[in-house]
């Protein structure tokens, strides 16, 4: 059942996010709804890891000033450039 909800936003944002719908081809209502749903969704802890999963959770130990992020965006480049 959908219910009504008011909020108080401030209106430059709210034409912005309006924007943003339209441009995706989605209502701001369907936005702000998957929004809240995501942010309320507990589901995350109800996944269970396989056995395969399990077993090789903690073999890898990554050095201490080592920079995932710096290690993705070098990876990427390689792959794609």
């Amino acid at each position: 059942m959908n219910s009504k909800l008011t909020l108080t936003i401030e209106q430059a944002i709210i034409k912005k996010a309006k924007r943003y719908a339209k441009g995706k081809g989605r209502s701001l209502s369907d936005i702000i709804e998957n929004y809240l749903k995501a942010i309320t969704n507990d589901s995350k802890s109800e996944i269970e890891l396989t056995p395969i999963v399990k077993s090789l959770r903690g073999s890898f130990k990554a050095p201490e000033d080592f920079d995932y992020k710096k290690e993705l965006t070098k990876g990427l480049i390689k792959k794609y450039l």
